[in-house]
């Protein structure tokens, strides 16, 4: 009950107040300026009261939030600080990414240059022991220029005893075996003709002109088929021999360049005696055989056993590098 009654006092309280604040306002009217000093007679006791607490707590009020705007700003201040030192921080350690990225690219630049440098005196230092390895010789002879000659002849060669020109074919075979017999003579009797080089080309020169001669009289049907399959097989296996021998010889690095490389010797070729008597037989067979129709005398009971002779002498001539250890002499410069 006290509780409602003081509710009531405080309504009725500020009731009053309002209209003594409102009375005073209008200064023209008498009577309610009358009026509101009766009202400030009977109540002024309790409008001082509540306006003087009132004011106090709109004080206290006031305080408390002038402090809180004080400490927001200061608060304020401080971010702005902190925010203003974490932009000046990020700008310096970007600047010293960079600087550090920037020296970082000059040592690597530096060492890229050093390797590079070292690597090509590395490979220059190689190719020089290399060179001093292995041994280079002059491979333009005159032995070697004939036997380029014949190789290159063979295949005009056969073209021509495919024309039944037999005459022609006989002139040039007897114009190859001429060269066959001077480059050997020229490599052993004059100085500096000889070379590692020759000792491949020779036999492989006259490899290719007889595989020429009896694949195109075989297919002329002068010479039996399989004979001159017999002797292009054992050619064949001794010219892989040749380039087998070639790369073992070879010493690393084994490029292509280096392998192709004819003024590099790396091994030398020694034909058996077996091999020298059965070359010389294949050359009278196809010199025989290619002036048979010259002469008439073709299906000769003679030429048919020459065949014969051929192609134990190819046989035995195949067992004999097969055998013979002493047929290719690896090359080294010490």
């Amino acid at each position: 009950m006290r509780f409602k009654t003081n509710r009531l006092f405080k309504h009725f309280q500020s009731f009053y107040c309002k209209q003594f604040s409102t009375i005073i306002s209008l200064k023209n009217t008498t009577i309610k300026a009358h009026s509101s000093r009766e009202y400030l007679w009977h109540y002024s006791p309790f409008v001082c009261v509540y306006s003087s607490d009132t004011k106090k707590s709109f004080q206290n009020l006031e305080k408390r939030a002038e402090a809180l705007k004080d400490a927001f700003e200061q608060k304020k201040e401080q971010i702005r600080d902190t925010e203003q030192k974490i932009r000046l921080k990020s700008v310096e350690f970007v600047r010293d990414i960079k600087q550090h990225k920037n020296v970082t690219s000059k040592k690597l630049r530096v060492k890229k240059e050093v390797l590079i440098k070292d690597i090509l005196e590395t490979k220059a230092k190689v190719k020089e022991k290399i060179e001093g390895v292995v041994e280079k010789e002059n491979v333009f002879t005159i032995p070697n220029i004939l036997c380029f000659t014949r190789i290159a002849m063979s295949p005009y060669l056969g073209y021509v005893i495919m024309q039944d020109d037999y005459h022609l074919a006989l002139g040039l075979l007897t114009f190859a075996g001429i060269t066959d017999l001077l480059d050997g003579w020229i490599a052993r009797n004059w100085k500096g003709q000889a070379s590692k080089m020759g000792s491949f080309l020779d036999p492989m020169a006259d490899k290719v002109l007889i595989a020429t001669l009896f694949i195109s009289l075989t297919c002329q049907n002068l010479i039996p088929l399989a004979l001159t399959l017999l002797i292009v097989a054992r050619d064949a296996a001794l010219v892989s021999a040749g380039f087998v021998i070639r790369y073992i010889s070879l010493p690393p690095p084994r490029t292509l360049s280096r392998y192709f490389d004819v003024t590099h010797a790396t091994a030398q070729l020694a034909p058996t005696f077996i091999s020298k008597v059965n070359t010389a037989i294949q050359l009278l067979l196809v010199g025989t055989t290619l002036a048979s129709p010259v002469f008439g005398y073709v299906d000769h009971p003679a030429l048919q056993a020459l065949f014969g002779v051929t192609a134990g002498s190819t046989v035995i001539s195949a067992i004999s590098y097969l055998t013979n250890k002493d047929t290719y002499k690896v090359l080294k410069k010490l």
